[in-house]
């Protein structure tokens, strides 16, 4: 609590927006969770738990190094997760060689756009639940508070919930480690998902999860030795030509496909994927070349590289 409160007065300094005074969680509302900071250890399929004993668990993977701590936290479906922290030595990071390398654009219509020519089709989890959730949750509307039936119902929505999570949770998994895997430099935007969300189009955002997928590139790349760069989001990478770099200001949301000056006919989200990857491959060189030191503007973004007469600005 003392935290909380430290954390309230800095924003409070920094002139940030109030959220109010710190609250104490609440039993009948905020999931049940816990932490015990030492003696659990794994053995098997069980955890050793404290004045408990051995539990029964489904374990994700082996455990690697020495347990030290683990938060037992339950979902609002009703299982029960235990998160064991542990502590092991990471060998020093040895960066492979860039031999291949591609772009990624992330979109609606389609959530990757690869620089090779692929594309991802975006599954929409959450849209193609929806007709599920919205009768389960007339069915929960309808139940009286504080009875079984509603608690039942409850759960019913909750596992919904949980399910296009781990449908999303799954696919992006997948995704990310295959890029990982079969690419030494990844080149992504770095998107303002923030302030999509706060639009129109945060329903579908969210249901995309490129918040989530950009995180799981970032610590996957690190463990792998992959190169992960991040453009600007001030790239013109939809409206630059990938021929001759002119920039086609008149381009629109709705324009899928266009054709610039010099007679190439693009693709929008393809055109994107091949101008990212160039961006990332320039990037990249200029970084190793500069001993790894970046040049940011006040907003944390890399700067643009200097336009040419030709490319229309």
């Amino acid at each position: 609590m003392i935290w909380a409160y430290q954390h309230f007065f800095r924003r409070v300094r920094k002139g940030e927006k109030k959220k109010g005074f710190p609250t104490f969680k609440s039993r009948k509302t905020d999931p049940p969770r816990f932490r015990i900071p030492q003696r659990v250890t794994l053995d098997g399929s069980f955890v050793s738990v404290p004045k408990i004993g051995l539990v029964r668990v489904v374990v994700h993977r082996p455990l690697e190094g020495v347990a030290k701590s683990a938060t037992f936290k339950q979902e609002a479906c009703g299982h029960w997760y235990i998160s064991l922290v542990t502590e092991q030595k990471i060998a020093p990071r040895t960066d492979r060689p860039v031999r291949t390398h591609i772009g990624v654009d992330v979109g609606l219509k389609s959530l990757a756009v690869f620089s090779t020519g692929e594309t991802i089709d975006n599954p929409r989890w959450y849209r193609t639940q929806t007709r599920k959730l919205r009768r389960a949750q007339k069915a929960l509307s309808r139940k009286v508070k504080g009875s079984n039936n509603r608690n039942k119902a409850r759960l019913a929505v909750a596992r919904l919930h949980q399910k296009v999570k781990n449908q999303r949770c799954d696919f992006l998994h997948k995704l990310s480690t295959k890029l990982v895997r079969y690419f030494d430099l990844i080149s992504i935007e770095n998107l303002n998902v923030r302030g999509l969300t706060r639009t129109k189009l945060a329903t579908s955002v969210f249901d995309a999860g490129w918040g989530m997928f950009r995180s799981m590139l970032t610590y996957k790349a690190d463990w792998a030795n992959t190169h992960l760069i991040t453009i600007g989001r001030f790239y013109p990478s939809t409206k630059l030509c990938g021929s001759c770099s002119m920039i086609n200001p008149d381009l629109t949301l709705a324009d899928r496909e266009w054709t610039c000056a010099c007679g190439v006919h693009h693709d929008r989200d393809l055109n994107a994927a091949v101008n990212i990857d160039r961006e990332g491959k320039r990037l990249f060189e200029q970084r190793v070349a500069a001993g790894y030191a970046e040049t940011e503007n006040a907003c944390g973004d890399s700067v643009s590289p200097i336009v040419t007469v030709g490319a229309g600005r």
